[in-house]
This record gives structure tokens, sequence and C-alpha cells, in this order.
């Protein structure tokens, strides 16, 4: 079982930025692919960015596409994202995802990745 912690949520302006981390603990893969994801009042839950534990590769939605950064520390088995440039429409509860298949880190099937933490609010005021 793998356990994934988020934190790093908040209320902060428009314009501003945040940092979320996802600590991975339990019985952790190297080959896998972790997710961030973020679900709005009334909306469906949707992918963010993604990242492949071994090689680094990222994905990011069109709607965050040059404002967020994913990233990784494998020595601490901790993914980030970097969030700047943040809109009022980037409120959300903010979900770390891991899935043993490193395939899966640009999947938005919500219900086909593993493990889930248990969220973090973002709050974006404008």
């Amino acid at each position: 079982q793998v356990q994934l912690v988020e934190s790093g949520g908040g209320l902060v302006q428009a314009g501003d930025s945040l940092r979320l981390s996802c600590a991975a603990s339990g019985r952790t893969f190297s080959g896998g692919a972790m997710g961030w994801f973020r679900q709005a009042p009334g909306k469906e839950r949707e992918i963010v960015a993604g990242i492949t534990w071994n090689l680094g590769r990222t994905y990011y939605a069109d709607s965050v596409k040059g404002r967020f950064t994913i990233s990784k520390d494998n020595a601490k088995n901790t993914v980030y994202l970097q969030m700047n440039s943040l809109k009022p429409d980037d409120t959300a509860v903010y979900y770390c995802a891991a899935d043993r298949t490193f395939a899966m880190y640009n999947n938005d099937d919500s219900s086909r990745w593993d493990y889930w933490g248990q969220g973090t609010q973002v709050t974006v005021s404008s």
C-alpha cells in the first residue's frame, strides 16, 4: 500500500504563487507515475499535471501550461507542483495521485489511478 500526503495549499490572491508537495510512503515504487488532479465544486476531477518517476517525463493540461511546473525528488519520494500566476479559476481541491504504471502520467481518467492523497484546498481570490 502507498500513502500520499499533500501539503502547501492555502488562500492567495490572483497572480500569486503556491507550491504543493506530495510525500509518498509505504510500498513506494520507482517505475510508475505521479499526477496532480484538481476538483472544483460541481465539476469533475481533472488532471493538472503528471510525471514519470524514472525519466521525469511531464504532462500538463492546457489550462495550466506555462504557469504550473511539476517536479520530483526521488530521494525524498516527493512530487511538487509549483503554481505561478494563479487565477480564480484555479480554485479547487488539489489531489496527488500515484500509479504503478509510468504510462499513466498523462491519463486524465481519475478512476484508473491506483492511489490518492486526501487533498489540499487552494483558493485564489480576485
